[in-house]
């Protein structure tokens, strides 16, 4: 007898956030909240240890490019060494300084959100020659 989809008592639920699981599927909690609480346990190793993006990764046993992916979303942050690189390897995509998240240092940050709004043309200088001129229809 097939399962009803709609049949309350026989539904699994994720633990943290009780989003409806599929019955087939063998965790207590949903795959959202798998990455949210790894995410926040790779965050509190970073915090309580010295390490870089590759310890994170063999640590976690994930894949270097999803620890990478976060640091350019900005979603974990590296402490700084004494000489102010970043542990991550990651550079600044508009001014190439060393960043310890996201994809901007924070002087291109502030830089860009300064606010200023887009870009705009300098006007160019009009001289004596450069007027608007009329044709008189009665001339």
């Amino acid at each position: 007898m097939p399962i009803d989809p709609y049949d309350l008592e026989n539904v699994r639920l994720c633990e943290f956030c009780n989003r409806r699981l599929p019955h087939n599927y063998h965790q207590a909690l949903c795959p959202n909240c798998v990455e949210y609480k790894l995410l926040h346990d790779v965050k509190d190793y970073i915090r309580e240890n010295l390490v870089n993006e590759y310890q994170v990764a063999e640590h976690f046993q994930i894949p270097l490019r999803q620890v990478k992916r976060w640091i350019q979303e900005g979603r974990i942050e590296y402490r700084q060494t004494d000489n102010g690189a970043a542990l991550a390897g990651m550079h600044c995509q508009r001014c190439g300084a060393p960043v310890s998240f996201g994809t901007l240092c924070p002087k291109c940050l502030k830089l860009l959100n300064s606010g200023t709004k887009g870009y705009s043309l300098q006007r160019p200088k009009l001289t004596n020659d450069d007027k608007m001129y009329y044709l008189d229809r009665d001339k």
